[in-house]
């Protein structure tokens, strides 16, 4: 059986090939990407990135596999794969139905929408990690909340849309989401909190989670629509920096970008741990004086 080819090197993106190539926009590259996924002709490969379909599968997908071997598991698993490894943006009910092989309309007779299988993939996606039991769980609130957090991180490091389908003002109710919200309620419970204070640290660690990783799909988002990498893009800021910090009118500022004699790496894992162990710092104040909360 013959192997899918790949596109050349991944560190150079599919959809900058394209628009190199045929000298066109990146956004236009894109599009051309998506279509090509719905055609079945591309497919999009987990940790990977997009690849060429081999003969063989693209010629299973031109005749559809019977519905009987499709079932909603299998479709949430290949939305997963596909949102994975193209983002959120490049999934669509086609474009699954043709990673599957399956009839276009097929993946409807068991979701009835694109919004309900986002509904089912996160919630298939925050049931990948599991808490210790009762036993073996560590001492203390703020171990127990740290691990939280930490769950929680990884998962969105996992699958980085998982952070852009939801508000905090709007949270999803779903099994596999209100398990990690329990871990975190019943670290802090038990500590003379009020019921809304509770509930307000519980939302600030969630938020501190989604806020940071957000940017996880963001960035990949930005580097689609305008061919640029991220340091690409900071090389073309380059005159714009310079400008600000030899204005005078920021002191600070330039003292502090003048010492980072190799420029400032942003790291979101780093800022990640540096944001939670100043916040659990600063909820020890509450949680171990119940008259704050």
């Amino acid at each position: 059986m013959s192997r899918p080819r790949k596109f050349s090197a991944l560190k150079d993106p599919p959809y900058r090939q394209i628009a190199r190539e045929w000298e066109v926009a990146p956004a236009t590259a894109t599009k051309a990407l998506a279509t090509l996924r719905q055609e079945g002709l591309v497919e999009a490969e987990p940790r990977v990135g997009t690849v060429v379909a081999a003969a063989r599968t693209a010629r299973r997908r031109a005749v559809p596999e019977p519905d009987r071997e499709l079932t909603r598991d299998r479709i949430v698993r290949a939305a997963v794969a596909l949102a994975d490894a193209e983002g959120l943006a490049a999934l669509s009910m086609r474009g699954v139905a043709a990673r599957l092989g399956v009839a276009a309309m097929s993946p409807y007779r068991y979701v009835t929408s694109k919004d309900d299988l986002v509904l089912l993939m996160a919630d298939a996606v925050y049931g990948e990690l599991a808490y210790p039991s009762a036993v073996d769980a560590p001492e203390g609130w703020r171990a127990r909340l740290e691990l939280g957090a930490y769950t929680l991180w990884a998962l969105h490091r996992r699958h980085p849309w998982l952070a852009h389908i939801s508000s905090l003002g709007r949270p999803l109710m779903l099994p596999n989401l209100m398990v990690h919200a329990e871990w975190a309620l019943s670290a802090l419970d038990g500590h003379g909190l009020g019921a809304e204070t509770l509930m307000n640290l519980h939302v600030l660690v969630y938020a501190h989670v989604q806020g940071l990783a957000v940017h996880l799909e963001r960035e990949a988002q930005a580097e689609a629509a305008t061919g640029l990498s991220e340091d690409d893009w900071m090389d073309r800021q380059t005159p714009a920096l310079e400008a600000l910090a030899s204005s005078g009118a920021f002191p600070t500022f330039a003292k502090v970008t003048g010492a980072l004699a190799d420029g400032y790496d942003l790291n979101l894992d780093a800022l990640f741990e540096l944001g939670l162990t100043a916040m659990l710092d600063g909820l020890a104040r509450v949680v171990e004086d119940p008259a704050r909360g």
